[in-house]
């Protein structure tokens, strides 16, 4: 006579199958997001869930931001607006990131040259411009904090032949933002 309790110890050996499967891929992710190549994304994921920087600093050393003229939607050609801020030094003063964030793109095309972009708090894009030259060893993907170097003031792109100079850029879903009045709090709060 064949055992009644069969299909219920089958079934009881699936659930707990299962249950040890379900254990071992949570502790399997929790292992996982704590190792150093999922950095960029933990920080991403930690970014996206800040509000936007209202105060940060200067990104150009040693430049105050009473300093720096207000020409954010100035015209410039026929056809567009400045969407930022021109910081002026002088070349090869380090550039640094105004914020916490991952850098997403690092080129040398275009209006801006030699530019690096950083995704910062509330997944705004930061924009730094006609740089001379980038820091050393940066690369896309890297998690940057406020203050890492991003590389030098320079005059490339659409900037040749100007002095040189940073150009800076905040860009959010609603387009570009001007940056002054965030570097101007920055300064207000003692912020470096």
């Amino acid at each position: 006579m064949p055992d009644a309790s069969a299909p219920r110890t089958r079934r009881a050996r699936r659930v707990l199958g299962a249950l040890a499967m379900t254990a071992l891929l949570v502790w399997l992710a929790a292992w996982s997001w704590q190792q150093p190549f999922l950095l960029p994304l933990r920080t991403l994921w930690e970014l996206s869930r800040l509000p936007a920087a209202a105060v940060m600093p200067v990104p150009v050393q040693g430049v105050a931001a009473r300093d720096i003229a207000a020409t954010f939607g100035a015209p410039r050609g026929a056809d567009r607006q400045h969407a930022g801020v021109d910081i002026f030094a002088r070349r090869g003063t380090p550039v640094r990131s105004s914020t916490r964030g991952v850098i997403t793109s690092i080129r040398d095309s275009g209006l801006g040259g030699r530019q690096v972009w950083v995704l910062g708090p509330g997944l705004e894009r930061y924009y730094y411009a006609h740089l001379d030259d980038w820091a050393p060893d940066l690369d896309s993907g890297d998690v940057v904090a406020a203050g890492t170097p991003l590389g030098t003031v320079g005059s490339t792109g659409n900037a040749k032949g100007t002095p040189p100079h940073l150009h800076f850029g905040i860009y959010t879903r609603d387009g570009a933002q001007d940056p002054l009045p965030r570097l101007r709090a920055g300064a207000a709060s003692g912020r470096p």
